[in-house]
């Protein structure tokens, strides 16, 4: 069966077909510097992270590029609020980006622009616009007039004509329609600029994306993500500058995850109004975390809360708790199948026609809830013989596909064994001596033993209860 994704472009699935057999080009449109992930960002590069892992899984070869804007003005509004460089600040926060990316084992993009690593490609660009009459000067920079593109709103789906000023359309007297955007800003002063044949400046929001994706991947790519948010007005204006300074399809298959959101609304860094991700991974382990996220399927919107955690939580627990006994149970080593009574071969029935399963939920637009009821009704078959069987095979059989399928997914190893020298009873010795630090207020050094510990794969849990660890 093949891969059929929804393409936000028409509207509707479609057989994914890539450009060049065997490979597939994605590009994602990666965090605005100016604040820590939430949660919501991690909804988007989880949900490129499961389609990356189950085409590699088909057998593709996947080059993914994710890109930084570490140049814009809620970057600089943010440094000069807190009063610093905002190369610091960007620098700082996309540390915080992969810290919290690597704990979640989102897998490492092919590449990792930033805006400000690609100026050169960002003015070509500009220069190719301005040549082809899609673009115009100004005394505050270089616009691209919407106008001269017939096909604007193909991706949105909005018309010219039904749009006005307002919430995200840049206004500036100085354009020729409110419409028009910036590809390129003119410096003001106290503000870090570029050089350009323009004036000096520095790139809008929109072009850095067409710049630095067709660098990496094309001119023309197979699939490019984001958030739904995106849309409008990035996504469509990224297709027409893109499309009007070459000439041809710039992405060919548009996907986007649905929002995450709390108490009713939108996440979103500019308002404040959001979970960041450091906060959850200190209740909750980061199997868990993706287990939230891919409970609903990527295009629909998500509502964040507690319950919904420990919802996540218990079924998760449910998973860990058969492995590890799977695991204690079977060994290492691979076991033989037979003599089989009648419940035992129902369950083995359920593994053999696993495989088609999953695949076909993945196949039908990467139906994550599916497939993962699917790992869960094997739960449940197997919780009801596991007591009452001396068949190893068949239990080593039920283990392997749920670790399998539970990789492809993007869950980290499931695992309750020690590293190295660190036995449970100095890591529950470590903890207490946290706790006590705690409760003297030594927070430098409480939190000191838990970078430490993290970076040895050990991750602590603060509940209400008392503190826990997992090994990720």
């Amino acid at each position: 069966m093949p891969i059929k994704i929804y393409n936000t472009l028409s509207g509707k699935k479609e057989v994914f077909k890539p450009l060049k057999d065997g490979q597939v080009k994605m590009y994602v449109c990666g965090m605005t510097v100016q604040d820590i992930p939430h949660i919501g960002h991690m909804r988007a590069y989880i949900t490129t992270d499961v389609l990356r892992r189950y085409f590699e899984y088909k057998g593709f070869n996947v080059t993914i590029v994710q890109n930084f804007t570490d140049i814009e003005d809620k970057v600089m509004g943010k440094a000069k609020e807190e009063g610093i460089d905002y190369r610091i600040l960007a620098e700082k926060n996309t540390e915080e980006y992969f810290k919290y990316a690597d704990v979640l084992n989102i897998k490492r993009a092919s590449f990792y622009p930033k805006s400000t690593q690609h100026i050169k490609e960002i003015v070509e660009l500009i220069e190719t616009l301005l040549q082809r009459g899609f673009a115009y000067i100004t005394e505050s920079g270089v616009y691209f007039e919407v106008a001269k593109f017939k096909d604007y709103g193909k991706l949105s789906k909005k018309k010219i004509d039904e749009l006005k000023p307002g919430a995200r359309i840049e206004i500036d007297e100085k354009k020729r329609s409110p419409l028009d955007f910036a590809l390129w800003k003119a410096s003001k002063e106290g503000e870090p600029y570029w050089d350009s044949p323009f004036e000096k400046g520095r790139p809008g929001w929109h072009i850095e994306c067409s710049a630095m994706s067709m660098h990496y991947l094309g001119e023309t790519f197979d699939i490019h993500c984001g958030g739904e948010d995106l849309i409008f007005p990035h996504h469509e204006n990224e297709i027409v500058q893109s499309e009007g300074a070459t000439g041809k399809e710039f992405a060919r298959y548009w996907v986007h995850n649905g929002w995450v959101k709390l108490t009713g609304e939108k996440m979103s860094k500019s308002t404040g109004h959001f979970i960041a991700i450091k906060d959850i991974v200190q209740k909750y382990e980061p199997n868990v975390i993706r287990l939230f996220l891919l409970s609903t399927h990527y295009r629909k919107q998500i509502e964040y809360s507690l319950e919904a955690m420990e919802e996540a939580n218990a079924s998760y627990n449910r998973l860990k708790n058969l492995l590890l006994s799977l695991k204690n149970i079977v060994g290492e080593k691979k076991q033989v199948e037979s003599n089989l009574n009648p419940e035992e071969k129902e369950v083995s029935k359920f593994v053999k026609e696993l495989g088609k399963k999953f695949e076909n939920a993945m196949d039908d637009d990467f139906n994550t809830p599916l497939a993962l009821g699917y790992l869960f009704d094997l739960t449940r078959s197997v919780n009801k013989i596991i007591d009452n069987t001396d068949k190893k095979g068949l239990l080593s059989k039920c283990k392997d596909a749920l670790n399998s399928y539970l990789e492809i997914l993007g869950f980290s190893e499931i695992t309750a064994e020690s590293i190295g020298k660190l036995t449970p009873e100095l890591i529950r010795l470590l903890i207490d001596t946290r706790d006590r630090l705690r409760s003297e207020k030594l927070w430098k050094l409480s939190d000191e033993i838990r970078e430490r510990l993290l970076k040895l794969g050990i991750h602590l849990y603060d509940k209400k209860d008392g503190t826990t660890w997992n090994i990720l």
